[in-house]
Order: C-alpha cells, then structure tokens, then sequence
C-alpha cells in the first residue's frame, strides 16, 4: 500500500501502518504453518510524503522517518508534485472543534485546513482516506459541521462510514474519545471496517473501575505493554501550578488521560506528580525514547496532540 500523511505530527499513522502489517505478516505465518491458506502476500508500506509545520514534530518524525519526503504547510501543497498514493491519512488539527476550545470549527482558521485534504483528494484519487479529530466533530454546531464534512467528500465520490473510538479499549490506559472515518472511492471499494466492538479488540484491556470522581487504572502485567508498577494509581487532571509544587520525578504506576500541557497526574503514596514523557509514550503507543531528543514540554505537546499507535493499528488491520 501506497499512502500520503498530512499534518503527520510525530508518525503515530505511520507507526501504527508498519505495525499493522507486521501483525498481519505475522498472522500469515502462523496460519501458512498450520496448513492455512494466507491472505494475499503483502508488501511493506510505502510513504511518498508528509505534511507537517511544527519544528519539534519535524525533529522527531525524521528521526524515526528521515526518507519521507515533507512537503511542509498543507496549504502549499502542490497535489500534481505528489507521486500516486492509494491512501491518505491525517489527523487533521482539532483545536477548531474541541469541546475545551472555542469551537470555532470552520470558522476558524486551524478549522479551514480540513479543506486541504479533499482539495488534494479530488486531484490525486486515492481510494482510501483514513481521518482522526476530536469527537466533537460530530456534535459542532448541531452537527451541522459534519454534515459539511460529508458533503464535501460526496461530492467527490467518497462513502464514508466513522465511529468514536477510545484508547483505553486498545491496550492502553487512557481515556481518550476521538473519531476515526474512513473513506472509499466509490461504493464498490467498501469493505465497513466499523463498527468495532469490545468483543472485536484484539488487544488486552486494562482492568479499571470508577470510585467517586476519580479513575483507578491497576497494573497490566509485565509484557503487556503498559506503564511499570505494582499498585493502584488514583488519576486525575490538575492544575499545573499545583503539579509543580507537588511534583515527584520518579517513574511508575498509571494514568488515564494526557493533553498537550500534561496536565494529567498520578496520586501515589499521598503526593501527587506529573506524568513523565515515557509515560505519555507509553499511553499512546510509542516505544520508550520516541520523543527523545527535544526539550520535555515539546514532548508532552507533541504527544498530547498525537494519534493512539494501537487505534491506528487495529483499524489498518481490517482496512488493509
């Protein structure tokens, strides 16, 4: 598969495509040894660009991604320079339609570069889209938004099916609502890969229960992938002037939530501290030291604005 990032920030799409085909590479090994026939042979994925503005974003997609080409403000894009690409992927900037926010949306000018993504669409043709935003897409303006949302890719020939998904049902313990839609180039390209169920998750949940207005998160076992520890963690968000004067810079035990400013913190033997930035890779997917290499309040904002690796992973695996 052939595919094109925008407003890639630190590669969580692409991270989550590679692991999604190793999976089912994987997959096909195991069934090809135990007399099963495989699904067509795959071959690895292929970027033939990003689009991405933010200094420290940059840095550390290079790092990890340093062939892909970056063709920088989305708005600059020249779609005819782009080589053919079968799928296109963004996560394109929420702020306009966050609840938290003002809810511009369109209105607003981070709002107004959705419209990059079908302008590039209705030149290039790809037969895929994949789109992440905030789940208060759905409900902006009455709705009224995504009506517009969907109207524009109609227009072009898109069916599109969506759904919110949240990462704590895929293996990491973070509640984090966004919505996900996929498009396909006409209807004879549909294959509905939502919805996904609870019982469809191929990934082990963490075990949680609600007391009070707090949120407890107990430890997945080691291998699991989780954050290290061995009790409960009580979770909630903070000021940060009050995780400053209470922060404790150890690492260990949980959290349910990150954003940008890491204003998520853990209560652990009576003091309260921040997440570290391990720990925000950690909750959304990435291996230790992703972020490595720019100052700690770039890697909690480029995390916080980042895409969950496994919901992009378990939505390619149906997709691909």
């Amino acid at each position: 598969m052939i595919y094109f990032s925008m407003f890639s920030g630190i590669g969580g799409f692409e991270y989550g495509i590679i692991r999604a085909y190793e999976q089912i590479r994987k997959n096909n090994l195991a069934q090809y040894s135990n007399g099963i026939e495989k699904r067509s042979k795959l071959q690895l994925p292929t970027c033939v660009g990003y689009s991405e503005i933010d200094k420290y974003a940059i840095q550390i997609y290079q790092k990890h991604f340093g062939g892909h080409k970056n063709y920088g403000n989305a708005k600059g894009i020249i779609p005819e320079e782009i080589l053919d690409f079968d799928l296109l992927v963004a996560g394109f900037p929420c702020q306009g339609f966050s609840i938290a926010g003002k809810r511009g949306g369109f209105e607003d000018t981070r709002g107004t570069l959705f419209y990059e993504i079908p302008r590039i669409a209705k030149v290039k043709r790809p037969k895929l889209l994949l789109l992440e935003n905030v789940k208060g897409l759905l409900s902006h303006d009455k709705g009224k938004t995504f009506g517009t949302i969907l109207a524009t890719f109609s227009k072009l020939g898109y069916v599109l099916e969506w759904q919110i998904l949240n990462s704590k049902n895929f293996g990491v313990p973070q509640n984090r609502e966004r919505v996900f839609i996929i498009g396909y180039l006409g209807r004879e390209s549909f294959r509905q890969v939502f919805p996904i169920r609870e019982s469809d998750e191929v990934f082990n949940k963490p075990n949680k229960r609600k007391q009070g207005e707090e949120i407890i998160a107990t430890t997945i076992r080691p291998g699991q992938g989780g954050l290290p520890g061995n009790s409960e963690s009580y979770i909630g968000r903070y000021p940060l002037k009050f995780l400053s004067r209470n922060q404790k810079n150890i690492e260990g035990d949980y959290a349910f939530t990150i954003d940008g400013a890491n204003t998520g913190g853990v209560k652990q033997d009576m003091k309260i501290r921040r997440l570290t930035p391990t720990e925000c890779e950690r909750l959304q997917g990435f291996p230790d030291g992703w972020t490595e290499g720019v100052s700690d309040s770039q890697r909690y904002k480029c995390l916080g604005n980042a895409v969950t690796v496994n919901v992009i992973q378990a939505i390619m695996e149906r997709l691909i």
